[in-house]
Order: structure tokens, then C-alpha cells, then sequence
């Protein structure tokens, strides 16, 4: 199968084109939205990201898609789909329907987060977990649900191998209130031994804004970036 390159032949010098069009996306379905948000971590964010928000079909689909096409541009290997409870359930199905509608037809599971004590019983539903798993997930903010989702699938006898994210926030994780200089992402590549894609990175989101730099989004660009300043990790 050919796939397209993310970067369009029209993309200006350092534009992902398909993360653009993610960000658009995401802006024009509320998903994405700018103001003052208490994170996790208990900090002040000037924008907020909820992938809970794409809740027709037509958002889904749609989100699905750019999952998928970011996979197949990736060049990741994988042999299966885990979505972790709850979000991640909707995604994974999602994304495997997208992805055999473009001709990689791979089977998916999901866990429950109590067991069920009748029928078939136990947390996991789907597909048996085996070979090389993708986990599917909308952000990460300390690595906490990958953590369990890893815990989840080595203990099926099957291989974590990689992870599949909406939005990279490219910010510093905590540990025990405190920054670290690390963000999630790096730790689970790092420390973990994942391979980690995003569709979209904090970095494309401020390019988007710089490019729509007028009124309401320059202001906006402006808060953003200061955040990513005080809290932004070194990719270097």
C-alpha cells in the first residue's frame, strides 16, 4: 500500500500538513479550545484538549482517519489494537474499522475497569492479546495510563510495543508535585521502551496560531506559547 506523506507538496518549510489539518479540525469541533484550564499537574493551561467532545459519527470517523494515516506515514509495526479503558475503547474500535477500510485489517481489545464475574467473565474484551500491541489513547500526561495498559498487556503474554496519541502536550510531566525535565512522551520512549506517535504536537497547534495571527488567535498564540516556555521539554 502507497501512503501519503504527511508533508504536502504545497506545505510550507517544517509544516506537517496532516497535523494542521488535525489542529483545524479539532479547533472547528470545540474539541480543542483556548482560555484558563486547571491541568492535572494543578497548572493554569491556555487551551484544553478533549477528545471526549468528538461524540458523533461524522467526528469520529473523521478522527479516525487521522489516526490512521498518521500510523501507516509512521512506518510502526504492530499486530494488534489496545484501547485502555474508557476513552481508548471508542479509539481503538475506531481506528481499526479506519484502518481496514484502507487495507490493514488488525484485531482490537479493551479492558474493563471492574471485572466481570459472569459470563465470559474477567477485563478484557476482543480480541486475545498477542503479538506486537498498539495502545491508542487521546493525550498523556504522566504516563500513568500507559503504565497500566503496559501492566495489562505483558500480563496477557503479548508485547507492548507502541503507542498512538492524538496530542503530544510537549510539557514537563511531575513526579511527587514536582517538575521534572522530562515530559510522558520521552518517558515512556525512554524509559519504557515504546515507540510513541501523535498526530499533532504543542508545536503544530502554535503554528497554526501564528499562521491565523489576527484578533482572538494571536492573543491566544501569545498564551500558549508563554505556557510552553515555562513548562515546554527540550526535544533536542
Amino acid at each position: 500500500m502507497v501512503v501519503e506523506s504527511a508533508q504536502g507538496s504545497g506545505a510550507a518549510a517544517g509544516q506537517d500538513t496532516l497535523a494542521q489539518e488535525f489542529v483545524r479540525f479539532s479547533v472547528d469541533s470545540g474539541v480543542l479550545r483556548f482560555g484558563e484550564f486547571k491541568t492535572k499537574a494543578g497548572r493554569l493551561s491556555p487551551y484544553f484538549f478533549n477528545a471526549g467532545l468528538f461524540d458523533d459519527g461524522a467526528k469520529l470517523g473523521k478522527l479516525a482517519e487521522f489516526y490512521a494515516k498518521r500510523l501507516l506515514a509512521s512506518g510502526i509495526e504492530f499486530d494488534m489494537i489496545f484501547g485502555p479503558a474508557y476513552k481508548g475503547i471508542p479509539l481503538a474500535a475506531a481506528v481499526a474499522i479506519e484502518l481496514a477500510r484502507l487495507g490493514r485489517n488488525v484485531p482490537f481489545a479493551y479492558n474493563r475497569k471492574e471485572a466481570k464475574d459472569h459470563g465470559e467473565g474477567g477485563t478484557l474484551v476482543g480480541a486475545l492479546l498477542q503479538g506486537r500491541v498498539l495502545i491508542v489513547d487521546d493525550v498523556m500526561s504522566a504516563g500513568t495510563a500507559a503504565r497500566e495498559s503496559i501492566a495489562i498487556i505483558r500480563a496477557a503474554g503479548a508485547t507492548p510495543h507502541a503507542v498512538a496519541l492524538a496530542l503530544d502536550r510537549q510539557e514537563k510531566a511531575t513526579e511527587n508535585g514536582q517538575d521534572v525535565n522530562h515530559s510522558a512522551v520521552q518517558y515512556v520512549r525512554q524509559q519504557l521502551g515504546l515507540q510513541v506517535c501523535a498526530i499533532a504536537k504543542l508545536a503544530d497547534l502554535l503554528q497554526y496560531l501564528k499562521a491565523r495571527g489576527d484578533g482572538a488567535l494571536a492573543a491566544d498564540h501569545a498564551r500558549v506559547l508563554a505556557y510552553r516556555e515555562r513548562y515546554g521539554v527540550d526535544e533536542g
